[in-house]
């Protein structure tokens, strides 16, 4: 029961400070010349939602990121906290994600204009949405893409096949993707998104996978290179 009132204080929590910072993101809304503060904006909610949780966060970086540099993040994807947590990214980015988010009342309005979104049912929107993440690089946009296309796996903490969307993007436009393992967050939310038990919300960003040229094998070993990074990490971490 304690664990349920926690998950609806934090479901409550969340939906205040996102009223609060939504007069800030309407900047990068009505000004998309200033898209770099949707990166800053969330991580200023991603904080103050974590803390007021009661949840500590630890982040490890395993090598530096380069400020003005672009980065394609691919985080593995086993909670509903997964997002906000990847809100904590020390890198300004834009989320590709699932449409859902499109249906939530003010806050589908936000991911729609400053986000983008993905119907993987449709052919149309998966192409359409590979059309906006290219013209988004080319805006100097960084991007977060969860490579497994969605929390699918069956065997927590074993991955599920990646996606190619995000590789393909990385050979075609020369950018560095950034694994991130994020090992507990399955553990503070499990399937039961109303029921959150204690631990540290950990990201771990390793070292840029650089593509070297642009060709189906080099998709095919970056993906690979991604897939391992991150599987060696979660290997570590003992389900319970």
């Amino acid at each position: 029961m304690l664990r349920r009132i926690h998950a609806f204080y934090a479901l409550m929590s969340f939906v205040t400070l996102f009223l609060i910072f939504f007069p800030l993101l309407l900047i990068p809304i009505l000004s998309p010349a200033r898209f770099r503060m949707v990166g800053k904006v969330n991580r200023w909610w991603a904080y103050a939602s974590f803390y007021s949780w009661f949840l500590p966060i630890r982040i490890e970086l395993k090598s530096a990121l380069n400020p003005k540099a672009q980065y394609i993040f691919c985080p593995n994807h086993f909670s509903y906290l997964d997002i906000p947590a990847m809100a904590l990214n020390p890198h300004d980015t834009i989320f590709v994600g699932k449409h859902d988010m499109e249906n939530i009342p003010l806050f589908g309005f936000m991911y729609r204009k400053l986000h983008i979104t993905v119907d993987r049912s449709r052919l149309k929107s998966k192409y359409s949405t590979y059309l906006q993440s290219l013209e988004a690089l080319d805006q100097g946009k960084s991007l977060t893409i969860f490579p497994e296309g969605g929390i699918v796996s069956k065997s927590i903490p074993a991955m599920e096949r990646f996606k190619d969307g995000p590789f393909r993007l990385a050979v075609e436009k020369g950018i560095p993707i950034v694994p991130v393992t994020m090992p507990d967050n399955w553990l503070i939310l499990k399937e039961d998104p109303f029921r959150i038990y204690s631990g540290t919300v950990k990201l771990i960003f390793h070292e840029p996978v650089i593509p070297m040229e642009n060709s189906p094998a080099e998709l095919d070993r970056i993906k690979k290179k991604v897939f391992e990074v991150i599987q060696a990490e979660l290997s570590q971490c003992k389900p319970t």
